[in-house]
């Protein structure tokens, strides 16, 4: 298990918080080395060359290195939610998920995870995997943590937050978010290359970069947009959201409570017309609801049958 040497003092997140998971230590993503997943089934709230007609099998794991204060998964990412499993079960599940009709296999906040995902990988592909695997990040990574998918991958379905480092400070206690995200998606683009779509519309390979637009944080939705087009232009497609809802009352940022407002979404698509993007998912009006949000009941993730890989 070649996988452990990882967390004995964890650097795979760029907190490099050092943390001994191995034996026990919990990082700044809460986790200790210990696998742990919260659902695994089918999804179908993704963009459409990704749940597509039967959707994504998408498999969330319990923690996160970022630990955004909005974050709308914070049942799994801040609370715990999830269930303890082997690697060898973690490939099963992939196994399960392409018997079942997915379009792919959607790695949801798996990073502080990447060794034991990448050994899983490596266990079901020579046992028959053959669906495009969508590793679906924050966007805050470390290069070398990466190259650790660097085959594996064939999506990346990757955020950016936050351009700038203010912002970033005070909703996710990161600074550096915009300089780190900016090395990872490089990598990202250096190892799938442009956007493949098979005949039917579904992406096989490429990169996807998503951007949350946040109430009170429009301008910081331009630089970013700006940015992602006159750095990579039509090698990457974007995805423009709506769909921030607040999930409990913020008593000290107030701008919070509130979704971001048609108008203020309008004109952001609009600035990403005018530049000239063409490559992007955009939302339409009601995206705002908890439907977003799944269950994490533990769906999936314990074995259905008394079988081994």
């Amino acid at each position: 298990m070649y996988w452990k040497k990882w967390y004995r003092e964890c650097v795979l997140c760029p907190r490099e918080c050092r943390a001994d998971r191995l034996n026990g230590g919990k990082g700044f993503c809460r986790q200790t080395a210990e696998l742990r997943v919260a659902r695994a089934a089918l999804h179908f709230w993704e963009e459409p060359c990704i749940s597509g007609t039967r959707g994504s099998g998408t498999v969330f794991f319990t923690g996160c290195h970022l630990g955004c204060i909005f974050c709308q998964n914070h049942q799994i990412s801040q609370e715990g939610y999830g269930e303890s499993i082997s690697v060898t079960r973690l490939a099963e599940i992939f196994m399960e998920l392409q018997e079942e009709g997915a379009h792919n296999i959607n790695l949801v906040s798996a990073s502080h995870y990447t060794p034991q995902i990448a050994e899983a990988l490596r266990i079901a592909r020579k046992k028959g995997l053959a669906i495009p695997v969508v590793y679906n990040t924050s966007g805050f990574e470390k290069v070398d943590t990466l190259k650790l998918l660097d085959g594996w991958v064939d999506i990346y379905l990757t955020d950016f937050k936050f351009m700038d480092p203010a912002l970033s400070k005070k909703y996710a206690y990161e600074e550096g978010y915009s300089f780190y995200a900016m090395k990872a998606l490089d990598e990202m683009v250096r190892q799938v290359k442009d956007p493949v779509f098979d005949a039917s519309g579904m992406m096989e390979k490429g990169v996807i970069v998503r951007h949350l637009v946040l109430p009170g944080a429009s301008m910081d939705s331009r630089k970013i947009i700006k940015y992602l087009y006159e750095t990579y232009g039509d090698h990457i497609y974007m995805s423009i959201m709506n769909q921030y809802t607040p999930v409990r009352t913020f008593q000290h940022y107030p701008e919070l409570n509130q979704s971001v407002k048609k108008k203020v979404y309008e004109n952001i698509i609009r600035y990403a017309l005018n530049l000239g993007v063409e490559q992007a998912f955009i939302q339409e009006g009601g995206t705002v609801r908890e439907s977003f949000i799944p269950d994490f009941d533990g769906k999936g993730v314990k074995a259905k049958r008394d079988h081994t890989i």
